[in-house]
């Protein structure tokens, strides 16, 4: 009962707001990934556009504080209980679901049209769909979501008759990018989303990479087809809707320079926000270490505290040897714990790595937490778990201020030594300091970009002229396989062609030559 008042004021709110004529954009935004990674990204793109004065409806597993709402101007809609966040999962289960692509197309397909369910089912989205036909004008102007690995995600825009603009806290636009763009990346220049490396070098790094392209852009594709078939839902009958802009929480500094079209804007560490004053207990621990610190964390994701014993142990032992303090976020109590580390459920993670104290981030490689140690200028200790992080630690080593580890073949010895090795090698603290610089220098703000391409598109109606003329070919005319295919053939005849001819001639040669022989003879 509780839960349907609150929806029912919701709605009443929804509708009021609806009917408050404004010149500023009334946007709708829908987060379809329940992490905090991901609304983090999605929240700063938002809170951009709130301060530049439009109207925002947000649709987030994470509703916010009172206290920290932007302005008047921002309504939320929980989605708490429809889409369970995901937090402090156990490792070994979000390692086995999200470590391999292989065989979990129709996993990720369901996923996607089970969010779809959820948000379509939800009472102020029905509100929403239904206000379209009350006096034929859409309720908002623009639909933001986070793109999923279904079109269903595309449906509300489409109903509404609005443009619509995809928002990805991926590094990438990853899976579905010749799907959203019209365009596929290169897998001999390009790594593929979840590989475990950051750039194709060898042969059989593109071999494996070609191949990983080509099974999720098949197998994806393939169990969208079968679900829509299987499983029939109101969405699949409505025609997507091609996106007008693609903001990717991309930089250079993390992400190697690829073409991408105009409408792809990169918009990475858009959610960092001003360091605020630490709590005076966390402070003093850091100020009053003589060596500098270390913070250690795994995200939001993954629960620290169900790591394996012998790992943790590990961990333990060989913290346990170094000068430095370490501020380790840990959810449980901690048995043996060093006299120079600091256990603590949460801790302020941005504000930690802004510290000047602060010489070393121990990571699971989440691409928020690399953007806040690469926008600090503090080197990382990588280990990668699962999804993207493989890619996003090895384009920091690759930059030179990070060191990648396997997790699960970790021991005292090698941790002790790669540990000492990024703080007392200072070449890792002075690429760490060019990464900071390059990711910074840029001609606007995350902020401001997306303010202007958003008002861009509402300016130019969708912006049409920005979509590619490729999203309107199939994917044999893509690749060019009907021109291969016609040149071979149109090859094939013509050599076909000339040795006719020159076996035409040559008996015409051989024959004419035995006529003057035999007159001679």
């Amino acid at each position: 009962m509780r839960w349907l008042l609150s929806s029912l004021r919701t709605v009443v709110a929804l509708v009021a707001a609806l009917a408050c004529a404004t010149d500023a954009a009334r946007i709708l935004a829908v987060e379809s990934m329940a992490g905090v990674s991901h609304w983090n990204f999605l929240s700063g793109v938002l809170r951009a556009l709130v301060d530049n004065g439009h109207t925002i409806t947000a649709f987030t597993a994470f509703p916010t504080a009172d206290g920290d709402r932007p302005n008047d101007n921002y309504t939320e809609v929980d989605l708490s209980r429809e889409l369970l966040p995901t937090l402090n999962n156990p490792m070994a289960d979000m390692v086995k679901m999200w470590r391999t692509p292989v065989g979990q197309a129709f996993e990720w397909a369901r996923r996607s049209r089970f969010v779809c369910d959820k948000v379509y089912g939800h009472p102020a989205m029905k509100e929403i769909l239904r206000s379209r036909h009350r006096d034929g004008r859409p309720p908002f102007d623009v639909v933001i979501v986070e793109p999923l690995l279904s079109d269903c995600v595309s449906y509300v825009a489409r109903q509404l008759g609005v443009p619509l603009i995809f928002s990805t806290a991926l590094p990438a636009i990853g899976l579905m990018e010749r799907l959203y763009t019209g365009h596929a990346l290169n897998p001999a220049t390009t790594s593929y989303l979840l590989a475990s490396h950051g750039v194709p070098k060898t042969f059989m790094q593109r071999l494996s990479n070609s191949a990983l392209f080509a099974y999720s852009s098949i197998a994806v594709q393939y169990a969208e087809r079968v679900l829509r078939y299987t499983e029939p839902k109101e969405y699949d009958t409505a025609p997507p809707i091609t996106t007008s802009l693609v903001f990717v929480n991309g930089h250079y500094v993390s992400e190697h320079p690829n073409p991408v079209l105009p409408s792809t804007i990169l918009v990475g560490g858009i959610h960092l926000r001003p360091p605020k004053k630490l709590p005076e207990d966390i402070l003093e621990f850091i100020e009053q270490s003589s060596h500098g610190v270390i913070y250690f964390t795994f995200g939001s994701t993954v629960k620290m505290s169900s790591i394996p014993e012998h790992i943790r142990n590990a961990f333990i032992d060989a913290l346990a040897k170094i000068p430095q303090r370490v501020l380790w976020k840990y959810e449980d109590e901690l048995e043996n714990k060093p006299k120079n580390v600091m256990v603590k459920k949460w801790l302020p993670q941005r504000d930690i790595l802004m510290h000047p104290k602060v010489k070393l981030f121990i990571s699971h490689g989440g691409i928020s937490g690399l953007y806040e140690a690469v926008d600090a200028g503090v080197p990382v200790l990588g280990f990668p778990l699962f999804s993207d992080q493989y890619r996003n630690i090895d384009n920091l080593v690759n930059a030179g201020m990070a060191i990648s580890m396997d997790l699960l073949s970790v021991s005292e010895e090698t941790l002790l030594k790669h540990v000492l090795e990024l703080i007392n090698n200072k070449k890792y603290t002075i690429n760490a300091k060019t990464a900071s610089n390059v990711f910074k220098d840029r001609p606007m703000t995350p902020a401001q970009s997306v303010v202007y391409w958003t008002e861009y598109v509402l300016r130019h109606k969708g912006a049409p002229h920005l979509k590619s003329h490729a999203i309107n070919l199939t994917w044999y005319q893509y690749y060019l396989l009907d021109v291969i295919s016609f040149t071979i053939i149109l090859i094939s005849v013509i050599i076909f062609s000339i040795l006719k001819i020159l076996k035409f001639v040559y008996k015409c040669i051989s024959k004419c030559y035995n006529n003057v022989k035999a007159k001679i003879e």
